[in-house]
């Protein structure tokens, strides 16, 4: 199994960023470790534990831990079992999937049932939610309900923004001057608001530490996802340079039998949930699903 860190001393700067922000979300939380036939797979179990399991999915080139910093408007109403992708930086073992395929998806399937669930409410964002839209392919009977933001795998787009970030980004390793970072994070964020300064030591570990995996979860193929009847909801943002409103939101009820859709108006792929957002998204989770078709 190969490394995924740049240097030896790349994992430990990674795993310290990472408890000193899980750390400062100020809650309960417990390791948790399963085993997949693709390697030991690590969670972090913290929130509500009186409240519905919720099985989260980070991004990509991300953690756990700022993951969970980005959702903590979840933490008082959900038992959250937040998944250290396996292949990406965190406690997970390294090996690496492939993003084309749905190996993530029978990872995610194995996971829920080493957790001893018989079915989750999921939430996915960006990499995660192209996770998650494997998992509702391979195994759509797991899936209670899902949540995915702005997410890979429904609706790519071609990667024009990824490549516009190669200039800011590669002046950026060759200087270390945080402006070059700030503007290779705005090609995805639009505002500086958005970057803060977790989202900042994020992306400089990622950037510094972390072999970038480019390869986004591919769109997922509509005779499998049509087979998951689970209510699901999407929020995309509309001025998302890798994955856009205009593609997800366009294909995301034509192969999701009980779907609902949200436009993140102005906003790009790194973005801020409004109050309202982020209560509709509890909402929607907490909410009893509605029964199957036919009944």
């Amino acid at each position: 199994m190969g490394t995924i860190y740049k240097t030896p001393d790349s994992r430990r700067q990674t795993l310290a960023l990472y408890d000193r922000q899980l750390r400062s979300l100020g809650c309960h939380w417990r390791d948790r470790y399963v085993d997949t036939a693709f390697g030991r797979t690590h969670l972090v179990e913290t929130g509500n534990f009186a409240g519905p399991a919720v099985l989260v999915f980070h991004g990509g080139n991300s953690t756990t831990a700022y993951n969970l910093l980005l959702c903590r408007f979840l933490l008082p109403h959900f038992h959250l079992y937040a998944v250290d992708i396996i292949g990406h930086p965190g406690k997970s073992d390294q090996r690496c999937l492939p993003p084309y395929g749905y190996a993530y998806g029978r990872w995610a399937s194995q996971v829920i049932d080493a957790l001893g669930f018989a079915r989750m409410r999921c939430f996915g964002g960006s990499f995660g939610g192209g996770v998650l839209a494997k998992l509702m392919c391979v195994a759509p009977e797991k899936v209670e309900k899902s949540v995915l933001v702005v997410p890979a795998g429904i609706g790519n787009a071609l990667p024009v923004g990824a490549v516009k970030m190669l200039v800011p980004l590669l002046r950026y390793r060759r200087s270390g001057d945080e402006r070059y970072l700030r503007q290779t994070a705005l090609y995805m964020a639009m505002t500086e608001d958005v970057l803060d300064g977790d989202t900042i030591e994020t992306l400089r570990n990622s950037f510094d530490h972390v072999k970038t995996k480019v390869g986004m979860p591919t769109n997922v193929g509509a005779r499998r996802m049509r087979r998951c009847h689970a209510p699901t909801l999407v929020l995309a943002g509309e001025r998302d340079c890798l994955f856009p409103a205009r593609k997800v939101l366009r294909r995301a009820p034509k192969i999701l039998p009980c779907c609902r859709t949200y436009q993140l108006t102005g906003r790009g792929h790194m973005h801020l949930l409004t109050e309202g957002e982020q209560a509709m998204i509890v909402s929607f989770l907490q909410g009893d699903p509605p029964p199957p078709p036919g009944r």
